[in-house]
């Protein structure tokens, strides 16, 4: 966790404008899967390796490694020929990747599956890439040079960035990539949030923050950038209001903290928002309706923590990533500089501290509320931890340095593994033969064999005649939600009634069932059973 490195060439300083990743709890926890058509999966950017990886939320088993920078080579030699844009590039791999390249700041998925959305913050760009395919579908250049954190809205239609050195966040249209609107910033535009309804975005510019000027304090005032938190309508594209937390800390007897808002989590009525500022060990809570601080939280530093100058800090970070859970009773907290994850709990702000691993960059929710994601970048997994235990569950072993961590969908076509760690076995059930059928008949029906936390979506039911051109003789379909196993009502076709009135004591048929279970598998299986009139 060593001090911001510097360029050995000082024009390169001059050239750069560019911010450091952060995160937000966003009130849109990710899309909803479709049954037998999407499946959920955690998105994990990883920073410096340039990838993506797609994991399994149950099993917290890796399903794919997606490259996110394809075109590499292309975009490399086109900075190249501009001196200007490769001071830039070299700028922001020596200033802000630790010596690293950056090629996947943030990442969401489309709401169909189909898609992931990248920025790429050493190649100023937003890229969509095809998960089927593993293609650039389109690429978005930022305003400047440097893109960094997103935001997607609840339908999936518009993606924002934040165009670092642009000093503004554009407005993407998730179909083609196309700008569609935009908002000016202060310097270093960094974080986006949407509201729950979708109707205003909580944006934060952080300064320069790759500097070593920008500390608060009378002497460095000049330097640090133009630092707000601003609240604008996610419509118009309008700023309603634009905040200076500095002024507003020390306007509650806080005085001398930073004015640059970091990773910020939303109460669950959006009345409160907590947030991190450069510098701070904890988090502020700020009253939304009245616009005033109202507490802070001081959370634990390390004995190596405290023993560095603020300006050692990794890019300003002594906290960097917040996160609260559905229910607003508790905080998830990563502890940059001191290595650690702290579950806080709201009312009291008493922290139960658990070691993250190294350098916690970021924290976000699993899609149902029930864990706290950190990406532990130093250690290059992702810790999962349990808001209802306060305790570690698992960490799952990821590319190199991941930052942003979110909620998405993926195909099923696609990926077509996994799912609550168990495999998917299906069966039927029906009455002692023969089965006895009138004109419908719920005695059939599918079941997973043996699940215990997995569930069946779908059943499909469908009774044959048998030889070498079978009739279908009855069919059936059913979708549930949260059942091992139901019934179908098998409803008989005119063959099927003929049949049974050609021959009132049975006959024989083969009964197929094909099932499709709560991630989307699908299964087949089939039996000869007797078949006759019902009673």
């Amino acid at each position: 966790m060593g001090s911001v490195r510097t360029l050995s060439f000082t024009w390169a300083v001059a050239l750069l404008a560019a911010v450091v990743p952060a995160a937000a709890s966003a009130a849109v926890v990710g899309p909803d899967a479709e049954p037998g058509v999407t499946r959920p999966a955690i998105l994990v950017g990883n920073n410096w390796a340039g990838t993506t990886d797609i994991v399994d939320p149950v099993t917290f088993q890796r399903l794919d490694r997606v490259n996110v920078i394809p075109d590499i080579e292309e975009r490399k030699a086109e900075i190249q020929l501009d001196p200007v844009r490769q001071g830039f590039f070299i700028g922001v791999r020596e200033l802000i990747g630790e010596g690293h390249d950056q090629f996947n700041d943030d990442v969401f998925s489309s709401n169909d599956g189909r898609m992931i959305f990248v920025s790429r913050p050493s190649l100023a760009d937003v890229v969509a890439i095809d998960l089927h395919t593993k293609k650039i579908v389109w690429r978005a250049p930022v305003d400047g040079y440097r893109s960094d954190h997103m935001a997607i809205s609840a339908d999936g239609t518009k993606l924002l960035v934040s165009a670092s050195t642009g000093n503004i966040v554009h407005e993407l249209d998730t179909a083609t990539g196309k700008r569609i609107g935009s908002f000016p910033s202060g310097d270093s535009p960094h974080e986006n949030t949407f509201s729950r309804d979708g109707k205003l975005i909580y944006h934060a510019s952080i300064g320069r923050v790759y500097l070593p000027t920008d500390r608060p304090g009378p002497v460095n005032d000049n330097a640090k950038g133009g630092e707000f938190f601003q609240v604008v309508d996610a419509k118009t594209l309008q700023v309603l209001k634009r905040i200076d937390m500095s002024q507003k800390l020390a306007e509650a007897g806080y005085p001398g903290m930073s004015a640059a808002v970091r990773p910020m989590a939303l109460s669950p009525d959006e009345k409160f928002v907590y947030f991190q500022v450069s510098f701070f060990h904890g988090f502020v809570e700020y009253d939304l309706q009245r616009d005033k601080v109202t507490r802070l939280a001081r959370l634990p530093l390390s004995e190596e923590a405290a023993k560095l100058q603020p300006e050692q800090y990794l890019l300003d970070s002594a906290h960097h990533g917040l996160a609260m859970d559905a229910r607003g009773e508790k905080l998830c907290v990563a502890g940059t500089m001191s290595d650690y994850g702290a579950i806080v709990d709201r009312r009291t702000f008493a922290p139960r501290i658990l070691d993250a691993g190294r350098k916690p960059y970021w924290a976000t929710n699993s899609a149902d509320g029930k864990y706290c994601y950190i990406s532990s970048s130093g250690d290059d997994w992702v810790t999962v931890i349990s808001y209802a235990s306060e305790d570690i569950v698992t960490k799952i072993p990821v590319g190199r340095h991941p930052q942003r961590v979110r909620n998405g969908v993926v195909r099923v076509a696609d990926y077509p593994q996994g799912g609550h760690g168990e495999p998917f076995r299906l069966g039927t059930f029906h009455e002692r033969q023969p089965i006895g059928i009138r004109g419908a008949d719920e005695a059939i029906g599918c079941r997973a064999e043996g699940a215990k936390d997995l569930r069946l979506a779908r059943c499909a039911v469908e009774l044959r005649s048998l030889g070498r051109k079978p009739v279908l003789l009855g069919a059936g379909e059913r979708a549930e939600r949260d059942r091992r196993a139901f019934p179908v009502t098998v409803r008989l076709t005119k063959a099927g009634r003929s049949a049974l009135a050609r021959r009132p004591k049975g006959f024989r048929a083969r009964l197929v069932a094909r099932g499709t279970d709560s991630i989307g598998r699908t299964a087949r299986t089939s039996e000869v059973v007797r078949v006759r009139r019902g009673r």
